[in-house]
């Protein structure tokens, strides 16, 4: 039987600042990218997404990304592949620690925003983000774009690696994401989402903004808890998914490359 994970960036609000609709999204997803507090998220918001998550026995991961709370992560930084390193570390050493305060354990990291993307094409952070992961815990899955160098650079580290495509996101012709700068870049329909995730799971092919098909692989596919339409998303991607007979659970460390 064809099998995805379904994942959602999840545990954005800070302070007295509500972002997302993680409630209403978790009871359809498998896996919880959990924000780290340095671009999004506080330790209190930590603490309780993790155990909302787990009351749906949803998986647990870290969302670490830059240090940049006003834009939100998704604004690229010069940083060292040093840093990254620090980075990465601290934060999932952070929700870790809140992990293991519920009794239960992290299972993957996925990095936020403008340092996934950074990383997905510079092999020098890519290898400094593995490394990051690795020497906190070798048996985390990594989450990556599909053809990155940051899922190249985890499977050289050992670690299990997870390609990941986007449900409600759209390709340029080279399999990056399309700039959200750009109007094209959101998929706003979850109808057409939902068709989009069925072939790749199916086919391993998704088409780009130019109109040409790509190949790829889809181990987890995203859909971003900010967005405006997340729960309909969410709901119509795991009802019609498992409609398809596609099994819906989240990566194991076994089922990982």
């Amino acid at each position: 039987m064809d099998r995805i994970d379904l994942n959602c960036d999840m545990g954005e609000s800070f302070g007295a600042y509500t972002l997302g609709a993680d409630a209403a999204v978790l009871p359809y997803i498998t896996s919880a990218n959990i924000a780290c507090g340095f671009h999004a998220g506080d330790p209190a918001v930590m603490r309780r997404t993790v155990r909302a998550a787990l009351g749906h026995g949803v998986a647990l991961g870290a969302h670490p990304g830059l240090t940049d709370l006003v834009g939100f992560g998704r604004r690229p930084m010069d940083i060292t592949p040093e840093e990254a390193y620090d980075l990465v570390v601290y934060q999932v050493g952070a929700l870790i620690g809140f992990t293991q305060a519920a009794g239960a354990r992290l299972a993957h990291v996925k990095p936020h925003g403008a340092l996934y993307n950074m990383a997905a094409r510079d092999v020098a952070l890519a290898e400094a983000i593995a490394a990051a992961v690795c020497d906190v815990d070798r048996s985390l899955v990594l989450f990556g774009l599909y053809g990155s160098e940051l899922v190249a650079a985890g499977a050289r580290a050992g670690l299990p690696t997870a390609a990941e495509a986007f449900a409600d996101r759209n390709y340029t012709a080279d399999g990056a994401l399309v700039s959200r700068k750009r109007p094209d870049a959101l998929i706003g329909d979850a109808n057409e989402a939902l068709a989009r995730v069925i072939r790749m799971v199916r086919e391993g092919r998704v088409r780009s903004v130019d109109g040409s098909d790509l190949t790829l692989r889809a181990d987890t596919v995203c859909i971003h808890g900010d967005g405006p339409h997340a729960p309909e998303l969410a709901r119509t991607l795991r009802d019609g998914l498992e409609a398809a007979g596609i099994r819906v659970s989240a990566v194991a460390r076994g089922d990982a490359r």
